[in-house]
């Protein structure tokens, strides 16, 4: 939640077009003092990971920043797709996006609820990890949906957002992607984006979802040091071009509400053969690890329910959760 008395979402439109404005331009415009304005940079500088200050030339953010915009990201959805999104928000500043989602809409009301954001305070990833994004470097968005089936049977959710996510990224001009089961997206080897899937509902009725996702754009110098695996963003992947945020927001919440509609019905088999041909892992020497401890093999395939199989021992075995490396060959 962002303060009346906080002016860094004014602060941030005022320095998104990379230029160097003065200090006292910027007081006169938010109506603070100097001084005020020194403190508002401070705590935006812990944000976007950097902003630059030289005495007689004021501040300035390390790139320009194109902001998120509901209206421009609710006018570029596909005419097709526009229909399911009953309600887009976009924040400045939140915890999480999954979790306002989780949190604030009833079962019923997070239906074709978008929620976007500038900056995370608490994004997750996977297996209980923080996602580090600073302010206007990615896309950080979650989507609410309802299925009128047990959270069971939607085992392959997030394997078909992950082909879905790729086909977005594909259109922006990204080529040479691959998926690591269970929902990374990765190029070069490096992790460029990221799924968390979050389920609420009866053990066998019917179940909200809320599906994430973090796309890294352009990171500043520095911030892969606070990531805890190798990751590249879209800027390094298109040869040092960066997408329009709110064009890709759009790409890939139209291709998203597509799916989610198509899921309830077909399930992930449409999705399948996409996988497989993406697959990441597939002929690989795997860890898998999980609750009950770690297993090596084989990775030989996913199958139509998004199992992970793996040959161990010469048997094969089905992982539907867990966390997996990649082994050196033999």
């Amino acid at each position: 939640m962002v303060s009346r008395l906080d002016r860094r979402p004014l602060l941030v439109r005022l320095l998104a077009d990379g230029e160097w404005h003065s200090g006292e331009r910027l007081a006169e415009r938010l109506h603070i003092t100097r001084t005020a304005v020194w403190q508002q940079v401070r705590a935006l500088s812990a944000l976007t990971g950097a902003i630059e200050a030289a005495p007689g030339r004021g501040y300035r953010l390390h790139s320009a920043v194109e902001l998120l915009d509901a209206r421009r990201i609710r006018g570029a959805i596909d005419p097709a797709a526009r229909p399911l999104l009953r309600r887009l928000d976009v924040r400045f500043i939140t915890d999480s996006t999954n979790q306002r989602l989780l949190e604030e809409a009833a079962p019923d009301g997070v239906h074709g609820h978008a929620v976007l954001a500038e900056y995370q305070t608490a994004g997750r990833g996977r297996q209980g990890r923080d996602w580090f994004a600073p302010l206007g470097a990615g896309l950080c968005l979650s989507l609410g949906w309802r299925f009128e089936r047990p959270a069971h049977a939607l085992s392959g959710l997030s394997l078909a957002a992950g082909v879905v996510l790729r086909q977005a990224l594909a259109q922006a001009g990204v080529t040479g992607l691959q998926l690591k089961w269970p929902n990374d997206l990765m190029h070069e080897h490096r992790k460029l984006a990221g799924i968390l899937i979050e389920m609420r509902g009866e053990l066998a009725g019917a179940c909200t979802v809320v599906l994430g996702a973090g796309v890294n754009i352009a990171l500043p110098r520095g911030a892969a040091a606070r990531v805890s695996q190798p990751c590249t963003d879209l800027r390094a992947a298109l040869g040092g071009k960066s997408p329009s945020r709110n064009a890709l927001a759009a790409r890939i919440l139209s291709l998203w509400l597509a799916m989610l509609e198509q899921y309830s019905s077909a399930g992930f088999a449409p999705y399948h053969a996409a996988w497989r041909q993406a697959d990441m892992l597939r002929g690989r020497n795997v860890a898998v690890r999980g609750g009950g401890g770690t297993i090596h093999g084989r990775a030989l395939e996913v199958a139509e329910d998004g199992a992970l199989v793996v040959s161990v021992l010469g048997r094969p075995r089905r992982f539907y959760s867990g966390e997996v490396s990649i082994r050196s060959q033999p």
